[in-house]
């Protein structure tokens, strides 16, 4: 009888040991780093190719796990309930029901999962070549198991076969969301980071300088005023119009004014227009800043005229503008710090009308829409679907937006109070 005690005992403690392995198991199968995983193999870890082969089928990994956590916990019960029915009689039913469900919450599944939460990269990868047996021995009923759901589920409209998994693009954004640090520096590096994801995503029209703003030449002036306006200006590259402002015929180039300058002793008059202009290159308004960084490395250029799809000229994109839709504002000696807006208060900020939205949601962390406008006169004349006047107010998206001054039908200031926490 002691024998037979002591044997049942024996066996529960292992039963228990094996569902605390399997609990602890898919645990830490399931909440290791997939993105740590995948270094780990291309850094030559076959434990981390293994686990990574046997998340790639979860239906059965799952199956099998779950298959002998219940194995395991089901004959644990029984034997708890049998030998302590022969001690207690009938009572040992309620006695094996309240010792086995703790002995299995605590040290079944509690205790093995808590661990696996904390140390799921290094457990995953020890016991994969132990899972991997497991799931070759289980297989025959876990794929029935699984054939049986999946039918069942059929009977009630749900088809799991055609749920899609979440892309690795929205993956990475939630990951970048997530990041955590000091404030402001934690706030530059995720918007950073969301801004390469973008970059396919934006038009260059979206941050092209408005053809209202581009500095450009005229190539029927004297050579005299094209050099005094060239050295006047902050820019190293200026289009050049003839006839009308949609006919760019070129692009002057600073350095070859002051090159062509040097080489006739500084005698203006000299100088011809073709020598200092380079081809322009012509894009359309809608051409993703991806594609135009690609096309500024493949041509090795920095500035491009942006058109629509009539020819007529829309504005002009550089490389340093999708840089800083990258890095934030790169500010030089001639730039004035995020022109366009001006901090009245804590509260208030007067801004531009063709300030764009990205612009001020990256420097301020504000949530303001810019999927069909891009400017914030844009957000404005679209929400209103009028022309406002000044001293109009107006609340969309939880900010305030008050009319200062119109040019014509253009909105040229506005003032912007935004809500406590935007």
């Amino acid at each position: 009888m002691a024998v037979g005690f002591l044997l049942s005992v024996v066996a529960i403690i292992v039963l228990l040991l094996m569902s605390a392995f399997f609990s602890g198991s898919e645990t830490a199968l399931t909440a290791a780093s997939r993105v740590r995983m995948h270094s780990h193999e291309k850094e030559g870890n076959d434990r981390a190719r293994l686990v990574n082969r046997i998340r790639d089928k979860k239906d059965r990994m799952i199956g099998a796990l779950l298959l002998g956590n219940n194995l395991v916990n089901i004959l644990a019960s029984a034997l708890a309930t049998s030998v302590l029915i022969k001690i207690f009689g009938e009572a040992g039913v309620v006695y094996a029901t309240l010792v086995m469900t703790m002995l299995v919450l605590i040290f079944a599944e509690v205790l093995p999962k808590t661990y696996a939460l904390h140390y799921a990269e290094p457990m995953s990868m020890r016991i994969a070549p132990i899972i991997r047996v497991v799931i070759f021995v289980f297989a025959p009923v876990t794929e029935t198991v699984t054939w049986i759901v999946r039918r069942v589920l059929r009977l009630f409209g749900i088809d799991i076969s055609k749920v899609a998994a979440g892309s690795h693009l929205e993956l990475l954004r939630g990951a970048i969301d997530m990041h955590e640090g000091p404030e402001e520096e934690t706030q530059e590096q995720r918007a950073m980071l969301l801004s390469i994801l973008d970059l396919a995503d934006v038009d260059v029209e979206d941050i092209m300088i408005h053809r209202k703003s581009v500095e450009m030449i005229h190539a029927e002036q004297k050579m005299e005023d094209i050099v005094a306006e060239v050295l006047k200006s902050p820019h190293t590259r200026l289009p050049v119009w003839r006839d009308n402002s949609d006919n760019i015929v070129g692009v002057i180039h600073a350095k070859l004014l002051l090159q062509e300058m040097n080489r006739h002793d500084g005698k203006v008059a000299k100088i011809e227009l073709d020598d200092i202009m380079m081809e322009p290159r012509f894009v359309p308004e809608s051409t993703t800043l991806y594609d135009q960084l690609q096309a500024f490395r493949e041509n090795k250029e920095h500035f491009a005229v942006v058109v629509d799809e009539y020819g007529a000229l829309m504005g002009i994109v550089t490389l340093e503008d999708i840089l800083e839709e990258i890095v934030g504002e790169i500010d030089d000696e001639h730039d004035i710090s995020f022109a366009g807006v001006r901090i009245l208060n804590n509260k208030q900020f007067l801004v531009d009308g063709t300030v764009t939205i990205r612009d001020l949601n990256r420097e301020y962390d504000w949530g303001l829409p810019d999927e069909e406008y891009s400017t914030i006169a844009g957000l404005v004349l679209h929400e209103s679907q009028t022309i406002p006047e000044v001293g109009q107010s107006f609340m969309y998206h939880d900010f305030r937006f008050d009319i200062v001054r119109r040019q014509r039908h253009q909105i040229t200031k506005i003032r912007i109070t935004p809500p406590e926490n935007p």
